[in-house]
This record gives structure tokens, C-alpha cells and sequence, in this order.
């Protein structure tokens, strides 16, 4: 039987919280996150975002986003539905 080595590296503390005080605007964050939906990014503002916005701020755009457009999605499916257009019949 072998046995399994855990290798752990020290976490920055200090870089993680910097990186969460970076004082880029929610608004500014929905917006990258909103064009990083559709996929067109420029690389240019991909580095002005990752240097800008704070990351806590990614991550509750991000669940925000994915929420708006999965209730969107069902609104959809809902009204197609109701219109008897995707009806059999």
C-alpha cells in the first residue's frame, strides 16, 4: 500500500486581497461580463478587466447573468409553447 503525499502551497492573503479591493464598478464588471457572454472580447480590454475589476464583483455579475438568461430561456419556451406554435396537433 502506498500512501499519498499532500503538497500544499502558502496562499498570498496579501494578493487575494488586493485583488479584492480593486475599486472597478459593478456596472463596469456587468458590463465585461455581459460582452464575455457573447463571446467578443478584444484581448486589450480581456487585460484592462483581469487589472480592474474586483473579482467578487465577477462572480455575482456572473450568477446574476447565467440567472437573467435561463429565466430568459424559459420565457421563451413558455410563450412558443403557449402560442401553440410548437404544438402537434
Amino acid at each position: 500500500m502506498t500512501g499519498a503525499i499532500l503538497v500544499t502551497t502558502p496562499r498570498d492573503d496579501t494578493s487575494l486581497r488586493a485583488a479584492a479591493a480593486r475599486k472597478g464598478s459593478f456596472a463596469q464588471t456587468m458590463k465585461a461580463v455581459a460582452w464575455s457572454f457573447f463571446g467578443i472580447r478584444k484581448s486589450a480590454e480581456y487585460e484592462k478587466d483581469v487589472n480592474q475589476l474586483n473579482p467578487v464583483h465577477v462572480i455575482v455579475a456572473g450568477v446574476i447573468g447565467a440567472a437573467l438568461f435561463v429565466t430568459a430561456l424559459v420565457l421563451l419556451v413558455n410563450w412558443v409553447i403557449a402560442s401553440g406554435v410548437a404544438g402537434g396537433g
